[in-house]
């Protein structure tokens, strides 16, 4: 997901990511990339719907860890991926090149229809759920309303003015975090955790339950792939990458282990149990009701970042594909800034009603499982490029190979069938929406795009 992608003059032929590159970003800002986009809102709120099956903190750890190795296997397998196919749009230029133009646009489809916009609508109820537990008289739902309204409008006009935007709320994301997690070691708790083993460890990890619980922290690492959206922007892609993608990935998983920790170090598991706003209850216990309300709202404004960095980014593929696609021409136009206006409000549109009409816990399941298909099958595409010898030499292999993707592929599969068989209507929703983007790729594929109109903007 690129929330850095500089501007270009309007009307002028945009790549996959969005708007053709002017400048080059660097290692270091590729690897804010993937962390600004990681971090949102599922580790602030993914705890306490684990801890309804999953009582062991060991077995919690242990999910949070498996999830950033599937993160960093990705990661790896993407490394190589992306420099044997060095365009931007991450998996709808892979699964366009690796297997057929149908999956590259079926990938798009859940891109603009739920890959940027229920997250943006889960970081916003999320948001709006924060705030009312601080101040009971605002209503979360109109609150949450109100934030996409006023970030949308700053990303569609002018790109400049969203860059700084984001730049701000993301370190101010980070700092807030490590902040967080050195304060939560400092204080006494009033309860014993303990991240030991004990008997039934083993086999609650190798439980259904562990398997379902990967779908919430599948989605807290979702954005391990940002980078890959803007490779023809990022200097010596060859490189930076793959190094940016690892690197990224491991910080999160650092951050997100620790953070979980001080999560049930500060507050007995049973009073987290099915709570959303676990972060709240954190900050509660470490910095006491004053400071911790007080800490509540900075968490709440961590959330921001994630909007922000969603709502910037998803537009730029839908405006992409409004360039391929002739009767999703209209998403393709720019403002005189180069901003694609109408993709971001296109997708703020469907936030509105996933906020409207959404329950939290379904919308997760929803995202999560739809986002898991098209990972999977990108990295089921190393295979393809080794065998096409496209990376013969692009200077980078997977580290691993072949058993670093082969982890992934499995622990995602198995994944997948639990939270099939466990969570089915859900997971439905998301396999009809591909096989509604299939019937609409059927339509018009053959309808190309026109040239797109910037006439009287």
């Amino acid at each position: 997901m690129d929330t850095s992608t500089p501007s270009t003059a309007s009307g002028t032929k945009a790549s996959v990511s969005g708007i053709k590159a002017t400048a080059k970003v660097g290692f270091y800002t590729a690897v804010s990339l993937v962390i600004a986009n990681m971090v949102g809102t599922g580790v602030f709120t993914s705890l306490g719907f684990q801890l309804y099956d999953i009582k062991s903190p060991f077995v919690i750890i242990c999910l949070w860890l498996v999830g950033g190795i599937i993160a960093l296997c990705g990661a790896l397998t993407y490394g190589e991926i992306g420099v044997a196919l060095p365009r931007s749009g991450g998996e709808y230029n892979y699964l366009s090149k690796l297997y057929h133009p149908l999956f590259g646009f079926l990938s798009g489809w859940v891109s603009v229809t739920v890959g940027f916009a229920a997250p943006v609508a889960l970081a916003a109820m999320a948001l709006g759920n924060y705030v009312s537990k601080i101040f009971p008289e605002v209503n979360s739902i109109y609150l949450a309303l109100i934030v996409i309204i006023i970030i949308t409008s700053i990303h569609a006009t002018n790109l400049k003015l969203g860059s700084g935007f984001q730049r701000f709320f993301t370190l101010l994301k980070v700092v807030v975090i490590v902040f967080f997690i050195g304060a939560g070691f400092w204080i006494e708790p009033g309860h014993v955790t303990t991240v030991l083993p004990q008997a039934t460890t083993w086999k609650e990890i190798f439980s259904p339950a562990f398997a379902i619980s990967l779908i919430y922290v599948s989605y807290a690492y979702s954005g391990w792939n940002a980078a890959s959206y803007m490779a023809e922007e990022i200097e010596n892609p060859k490189r930076n990458l793959p190094r940016s993608l690892f690197v990224g990935t491991l910080v999160v998983t650092v951050l997100y282990v620790l953070l979980n920790f001080i999560f049930m170090y500060t507050v007995p598991t049973d009073k987290l149990t099915g709570y959303v706003e676990v972060g709240y209850l954190s900050a509660i216990n470490i910095f006491g009701n004053k400071l911790g309300n007080m800490m509540g709202l900075v968490i709440a404004l961590l959330l921001v970042s994630s909007i922000s960095a969603m709502i910037m980014a998803g537009p730029r593929i839908t405006k992409s594909m409004g360039e391929d696609m002739g009767f999703m021409r209209f998403l393709a136009k720019t403002n005189t800034h180069g901003v694609p206006y109408v993709a971001v409000i296109f997708q703020s549109l469907i936030t509105v009603v996933l906020i409207l009409t959404a329950q939290f816990e379904s919308v997760l399941t929803f995202i999560g499982f739809s986002l898991s298909l098209f990972t999977f099958l990108t990295v089921m595409g190393i295979f393809i490029v080794r065998k096409r010898k496209l990376s013969e030499n692009a200077g980078y292999k997977t580290f691993g190979y072949p058993f670093v993707p082969v982890i992934y592929l499995f622990l995602n599969l198995w994944m997948m069938y639990y939270v099939f068989t466990d969570k089915p209507k859900e997971s439905l929703y998301g396999i009809a929406n591909v096989v509604l983007g299939a019937i609409v790729w059927l339509i018009f594929n053959n309808k190309k795009a026109a040239p797109v109109d910037q006439s009287g903007l």
